[in-house]
């Protein structure tokens, strides 16, 4: 089941300088996890390290719409499947968010949880995506086009599935829970992107490569630049940047495995990203990196989209000592 959100043809005008339309964005703190560097980056030591889990909130100047991007993590391992807690839970340690997403909100810009209307998922996975309405009990929930086919049957009817089937197997959640229509349209070097408020301020792209309805979103701001919410299209910048190739690791059981589903894919959209970056000058943002915000080589614009007590959290937390 789809929704179709109205949407304007691409006007070349809309990557311009002269174009108007701009969005308000926030970074919000979704929490964090243990990474482990050899299943991020081919040749890395086996370290672990603490990462974050950005989350965004964006608002369209000109309509006042308001939706969040992703909902972070929590600790309570009664919010994630079986299969997470069982797996991935022990390795990673999640942690919870010192305030969370919900309140975050409320406190800077006075939005109560019951009045969010959409949640953008960037994929189906478990530090980005779990049951939401205990703080958004009014929101519809958006995921890209295929993931309802790769996330069904989910735990409640395949109890050994990964995916949640609070969001992917009941009823009632498929009132709440859609997959996005489009129309998608090229945009930039991107082949399917969809411009969600129909003023050229916000566009989500289909990002292939990490799973089956990864999304990510390009969104103007007030100057004219563009911050690209990348999602987990790489999981370290110095993927991003060319310096290491994705790691391919080897399960318990023998198999090998990497945390991208198509590497071609992954790789495709990568280069498309450092296309529309270096063309336009745009901000990427990767949802799990963090070292646009080291003291040392800080990127101002992306530290003023975060608070500034979260800031100085994660300041402490990664990069003391």
């Amino acid at each position: 089941m789809g929704i179709n959100i109205n949407s304007s043809p691409l006007n070349d005008g809309l990557l311009q300088d002269n174009a108007t339309a701009v969005v308000e964005v926030q970074i919000l703190d979704g929490g964090s996890f243990t990474a482990n560097g050899s299943k991020v980056m081919a040749g890395a030591p086996d370290r672990t390290y603490s990462v974050p889990d950005w989350a965004f909130l964006v608002r369209d100047c000109e309509s006042g719409r308001v939706l969040l991007w992703d909902y972070g993590l929590s600790e309570v391992h009664e919010e994630f499947t079986p299969f997470v807690q069982n797996n991935l839970l022990g390795e990673l340690s999640p942690r919870s968010p010192a305030t969370s997403i919900a309140q975050q909100i409320v406190e800077r810009n006075g939005i109560a949880g019951a009045d969010l209307e959409t949640i953008i998922f960037s994929h189906a996975h478990w530090d980005h995506c779990r049951p939401f309405w205990k703080d958004f009990p009014h929101a519809n929930a958006l995921f890209g086009p295929g993931t309802f086919n790769q996330c069904r049957p989910a735990h409640l009817k395949s109890p050994g599935s990964q995916w949640d089937g609070r969001i992917f197997d009941d009823p009632e959640a498929f009132k709440k829970c859609r997959e996005l229509e489009g129309p998608w349209v090229s945009f930039g070097p991107f082949e399917k992107a969809m411009d969600f408020f129909g003023n050229g301020s916000f566009w989500v792209i289909q990002a292939p490569g990490h799973m089956i309805g990864n999304l990510i979103a390009a969104a103007r701001v007030q100057g004219g630049t563009w911050i690209v919410m990348a999602g987990d299209c790489c999981h370290a910048r110095q993927i991003y940047q060319g310096l290491h190739d994705f790691a391919v690791f080897t399960l318990p059981g023998g198999q090998k495995a990497c945390l991208q589903e198509d590497l071609t894919a992954a790789k495709d959209t990568l280069r498309r990203i450092r296309r529309f970056e270096d063309t336009h000058s745009a901000k990427v943002c990767l949802a799990h990196d963090a070292t646009w915000i080291n003291p040392v080589t800080p990127d101002e614009l992306l530290m003023s989209l975060l608070d500034e007590g979260v800031r100085k959290t994660f300041q402490a937390s990664l990069f003391s000592g």
